[in-house]
């Protein structure tokens, strides 16, 4: 039974930064793509950030820059390092594992994701 397990949830101020974890149990993080996907209140989630299993990423256009996706294999963990934050970075982050050999943004092609972490950004 695969299980994700996310932390790092915080409130901070514009311009600070924050680092969330996605610690993966049952299966060997090295053999899946992990992405990260959030959702705001009112709105569709959304791929935030994808590695792939040759440490390739991906990052959408509002975060390029600003966030680093990375994975420690040993440690069956993702990371999301999050600087220069903004108010419209405010949602729930979930980590998502899919078995494909490319980063997609299709939910239904991710086969577990965690149960979310609040990320909370005042101006």
């Amino acid at each position: 039974q695969v299980q994700l397990v996310e932390s790092g949830e915080g409130l901070v101020q514009a311009g600070g930064s924050l680092r969330l974890s996605c610690v993966a149990s049952g299966r060997a993080l090295s053999e899946y793509v992990m992405s990260w996907f959030r959702q705001a209140p009112g709105k569709e989630r959304e791929l935030v950030a994808g590695i792939t299993q040759s440490s390739g990423a991906y990052y959408e256009k509002s975060v390029k820059g600003r966030f680093t996706i990375s994975r420690d294999n040993a440690k069956n963990t993702v990371y999301l390092r999050m600087n220069s934050l903004k108010p419209d970075d405010t949602a729930v982050y979930y980590c998502a594992q899919s078995s494909r050999a490319w980063i997609s943004t299709v939910l239904n092609e991710y086969e577990y994701w965690g149960q979310g972490t609040q990320v909370s950004v005042s101006s």
